[in-house]
């Protein structure tokens, strides 16, 4: 029988720890990510299906390869080789941005917003399918919303201190930065990893083990997740429609490069503020007091009014507060990722504490890879079909609203899954190291 570690003997330590490893992986991240959105925006929405096609084309292909991984690896090592792995990536594409004049925008935009893609969300997903594993399910409601909040401190220190070093230093030297924040944060989770361990009999670390299909399959059998691909791709095509309308903006409104960086680092600053400010107040109380249920079912609200303001005022500039302007796209598009990282997420994770160790890595990572960039994919070449058919941005967004209520419903049933294990029994199986049931 193998036995964890639980984070019950330590948790103000262990989440510390998580805090800290968290925001260096999204400072990591969101120093780099400018860098994307800039080509996008020199390109405009009509490659992102292409760039999409890609990313989603790729997944499918790494869904196996992780799956196998996950299978033979044990959770340290895993943790180890992928996020060793991104960061020796990350110090290969200095001379790729460096010759960014000569490569041109397009083919440069298309490998490293693949890349970049693949790297979100395989090393975010990692992440927390760590603290899904080391964490019991009402510790998860009580801590994940810290360990978000420092992501989104992390998220913000990452756009300033890129906008203080493009000034500076220019382009290339943010991805040596980002490669160092990286490997910061892959020592912490080594440390969290080791004293929360797995051990087998022999007192080796336990690879998860299963079938390398099994990411695939779990979509198939457990109500749960097809709950949570859903949500998925219900939730980012309101993300991805309203990233779709602002490479449009911003490539006519921002021709210079240094200008639509400096916007994208604004956007995310902003964005992630947001994030802060709901971890802060209403996102842990939610949490708490009434469960993931209603966290998620709030967020898809906020899209609901978000999308109805853009089909009623249209996407130009409005009074804020009374002292500033700003485009209302970008205000939808603050508010729905503010909200998706500042709630959403912090409630869908939570959730995966109450589902078995093989679901938590390779059925989660299914979900919030390939089914997220489907969605991508689905989105943009739906926005440029209704654009070649005429259709203005105020009725994407009506259309999008629609797609809202649907995705509050879905939310609604997703933490009454009929597979979820209830708190209480989740965690007594992960607390005294029982093997985890397979028709739960």
């Amino acid at each position: 029988m193998n036995t964890p570690r639980p984070a019950a003997a330590n948790e103000g330590r262990t989440s510390i720890l998580a805090t800290v490893a968290f925001f260096f992986v999204l400072m990591a991240y969101y120093i780099v990510r400018a860098l994307r959105e800039e080509l996008v925006g020199a390109v405009g929405s009509r490659e992102l299906p292409l760039f999409y096609g890609i990313t989603f084309g790729v997944m499918l292909l790494l869904t196996p390869v992780f799956g196998a991984l996950v299978a033979r690896f044990s959770r340290k090592r895993l943790i180890g080789y992928s996020y060793s792995f991104f960061v020796a990536c990350m110090v290969a594409f200095v001379p790729a941005f460096v010759m960014q004049d000569r490569i041109g925008a397009r083919l440069l935009g298309s490998v490293f917003y693949v890349w970049l893609s693949v790297f979100n969300l395989f090393v975010v997903s990692l992440f927390w399918s760590l603290m899904a594993d080391i964490f019991q399910s009402v510790q998860a409601r009580r801590v994940f919303p810290t360990i978000a909040l420092g992501g989104m401190a992390g998220a913000i220190c990452g756009p300033g201190l890129g906008k203080l070093m493009l000034g500076v230093m220019g382009t290339p030297p943010l991805l040596i930065v980002s490669a160092m924040a990286l490997t910061v944060a892959l020592g912490l989770l080594l440390i969290l990893s080791t004293s929360h361990d797995y051990r087998a009999p022999g007192g080796q670390d336990e690879a998860i083990g299963g079938s390398l299909w099994a990411g695939i399959k779990e979509l198939w059998t457990r109500p749960f997740l097809r709950y949570m691909a859903v949500l998925m791709v219900l939730g980012d095509g309101i993300g991805t429609l309203a990233y779709a309308l602002m490479a449009d903006y911003t490539n006519v409104h921002f021709p210079d490069r240094e200008a639509r960086t400096n916007f994208y680092y604004n956007l995310d600053l902003a964005t992630n503020t947001l994030g802060v400010l709901l971890q802060l107040t209403v996102t842990r109380w939610l949490l708490v007091r009434k469960g993931a249920g209603w966290a998620l079912v709030t967020a898809s609200l906020v899209n609901l009014v978000l999308l109805l303001l853009v089909a009623l005022l249209g996407v130009g500039k409005i009074v804020l507060f009374g002292i500033a302007t700003a485009p209302m796209l970008a205000v939808m598009m603050v508010g729905s990722r503010g909200f998706a990282y500042g709630m959403t997420k912090p409630a869908t994770d939570a959730l995966y504490t109450r589902v078995p160790r093989e679901t938590r890595y390779k059925g989660k990572n299914f979900v919030e890879t390939a089914i997220w960039r489907f969605g991508d994919l689905v989105v943009t070449s739906g926005v440029r079909l209704l654009g070649g058919l005429g259709v203005a941005a105020t009725g994407m967004a009506a259309i999008g609203a629609g797609v809202s209520v649907l995705a509050t419903w879905v939310s609604a049933r997703a933490a009454h899954s009929p597979d979820l294990l209830p708190e209480a029994q989740a965690d007594e199986r992960q607390a005294s190291g029982q093997p985890d049931a397979a028709g739960v």
